[in-house]
């Protein structure tokens, strides 16, 4: 059997050599603060010791310089490293598994199992295991499953237009299901949302903001939109067959409240907001709102945040989606090398709204020509 080279000469000689598609200023980032949603996702080893880790490993940190990452514990004991008897890293691919396994159960069940019967089919606690789910995927197994049956609703809404029948087809018992779950989601009934809003009212109004002239619309429930440089029209493209008002006086609460999350990002007010999307988005959306003001989060770290880690790219899409600027702060999502990204109000808006919370981002700079 051939023999290793002492562990600290081959860290030296071939630094993350099998994960190179990793960043290690963001993995080093996530094992600072102990995050548990990179579990699984990056592995930690320390050269002094020879043990590898998960992020969220209770222990206390080495220095930077003596840690290399890896994609998985099978590459980290490659390269001659050892699992930590404190964190088990290695059982968080079983969990992942799991989850793997009880998403495939809801997707094939005609009726969506509940949490016990879910856990006892991958051999789990259900407290546990709804704890694991909503770990990696940002929603519960009773949320995953909603969303499931809400795609496969608008799904068979646009194929076949009867309501009654999209009850069924996507899954649900009855229609008093379906109806509880489509208000809490959609913010409309069934049948408002099947055509384009018809039987709401979203009323909307313009205002000056220190960041230019910005849209506020809102129904009944909440905020449906807020957006920079916008019109009515786009209100008129998403909702064809609602009612559409102007309405300056109603709204004056919901515009002093705006402008005070503008002005004031740290102590930005409990606006109500109404919007939907699909289960993916609406797990960013929701990831973006814990991004406290002052910090930023990479795209990637919001994939891995949500349980999707290759989703890179759709989670630019489902930031670039979100219709309600600044109160779903998608302005706080950054490329992973720094640099700001893009913007829907405009980059000089991001960096302003940045600033404003106090964080200020410096591009990178560029090489010098020679």
């Amino acid at each position: 059997m051939a023999t290793l080279a002492p562990l600290s000469e081959r860290s030296r000689s071939h630094p993350m050599a099998t994960v190179t598609r990793l960043d290690p200023d963001t993995a080093w980032a996530a094992f600072m603060r102990r995050d548990r949603s990179w579990d699984g996702q990056i592995i930690g080893a320390v050269k002094t010791t020879g043990i590898y880790c998960k992020p969220s490993c209770p222990a206390r940190r080495p220095k930077r310089e003596h840690v290399e990452f890896f994609a998985s514990g099978e590459e980290a004991r490659a390269a001659g490293y050892r699992s930590c008897l404190r964190c088990k890293p290695d059982e968080v691919g079983r969990d992942r598994e799991a989850v793997a396994a009880a998403v495939k159960l809801i997707e094939q069940a005609e009726a969506a199992p509940g949490l016990a019967e879910l856990a006892e089919a991958v051999g789990y606690a259900p407290h546990h295991f709804q704890r694991i789910f909503k770990r990696d995927l940002g929603v519960s197994p009773a949320e995953y499953a909603r969303g499931l049956r809400n795609r496969r609703t608008e799904q068979a809404l646009k194929a076949n237009g009867r309501v009654t029948d999209a009850v069924y087809d996507a899954g649900y018992q009855s229609p008093s299901g379906f109806y509880d779950d489509a208000k809490e989601r959609l913010g409309m009934t069934p049948s408002a949302w099947r055509d384009g809003g018809r039987g709401e009212t979203i009323r909307w109004t313009t205002f000056d903001s220190p960041l230019g002239q910005m849209l506020i619309a809102a129904t009944s429930k909440g905020i449906c939109r807020l957006t920079f440089d916008d019109s009515d029209a786009s209100l008129r493209r998403l909702f064809p067959n609602a009612t559409i008002l102007g309405d300056e006086g109603g709204l004056k609460a919901l515009v002093e409240g705006a402008l005070a999350a503008i002005e004031r990002p740290l102590a930005m007010p409990d606006l109500p907001i109404d919007v939907a999307g699909t289960a993916f988005q609406e797990a960013v959306w929701r990831e973006l709102r814990k991004i406290p003001a002052g910090e930023t989060r990479s795209y990637a770290e919001i994939a891995a945040a949500i349980g999707a880690p290759r989703a890179v790219r759709a989670v630019g899409s489902a930031n670039g989606d979100n219709h309600v600027c600044v109160l779903i702060p998608c302005h706080r999502v950054i490329r992973s090398d720094g640099s700001l990204g893009g913007y829907g109000g405009g980059i000089d808006r991001k960096k302003k709204l940045l600033a404003a919370e106090g964080h200020a981002v410096a591009e990178p700079e560029l090489p010098l020509a020679d």
